[in-house]
């Protein structure tokens, strides 16, 4: 009986722990800037090519939605799409890495021996560290804005997240959500070199 309340025990933390995992907020998001771009000069964009996101050369259900995501983000920003001469390309990467987490837990549990004193068996607590080991996979999107004319990296934003098992339509609603994030950091509009406030 105490062996079985031991091991309901861990079984509940053990999903107590994935609930909380997958309760986690959104996607960690960091950007940079190249401070010396004068970013009232860029009016139009096109897709960078090869797009770093096509490594296997074609187009992927992700990478057409991913690319649709960011067309959306910098139309909303006044910038015009324009294949012949723009003066920004887009380019966009993503990737996922097997990750590991260990988390150690201290905890106590119940030794017994008899004894003769007493006669009768007697429970001894004792604390121990209990190790558990989660394998997650960790995704990483990036939004790269390059000056066409100079082909140097003005502005960067990337998105680093836990990634979960979802079903082709959360999929899609995922990569908008994402892409709309990275580009919260971005804090330009068309022909504008004055920057808006950020979060």
């Amino acid at each position: 009986m105490a062996r079985f309340a031991r091991n309901a025990g861990r079984w509940m933390m053990a999903a107590a722990v994935l609930l909380l995992a997958s309760c986690a907020t959104g996607p960690r998001i960091t950007s940079d800037v190249d401070p010396s771009a004068n970013f009232g000069e860029y009016r139009s964009f096109a897709f960078y090519s090869p797009l770093a996101i096509e490594g296997q050369g074609y187009a992927t259900l992700t990478s057409g939605r991913t690319k649709d995501a960011a067309r959306r983000q910098m139309e909303a920003r006044g910038y015009v799409y324009d294949e012949t001469s723009p003066d920004l390309w887009v380019n966009l990467n993503a990737y996922m890495q097997e990750k590991t987490d260990v988390v150690n837990t201290p905890e106590v549990d119940y030794d017994y021996y008899y004894s003769y004193r007493a006669r009768r068996y007697v429970a001894v607590p004792y604390w121990r560290d209990r190790t558990d080991v989660y394998k997650y996979t960790e995704g990483t999107l990036n939004v790269d804005l390059v000056d066409a004319k100079q082909n140097r990296l003005v502005w960067t934003g990337v998105a680093v997240g836990r990634v979960g098992r979802t079903k082709p339509e959360e999929r899609g609603a995922k990569i908008d959500a994402a892409v709309a994030e990275i580009f919260l950091r971005y804090p330009y509009r068309a022909g504008s070199a004055t920057p808006a406030a950020t979060p």
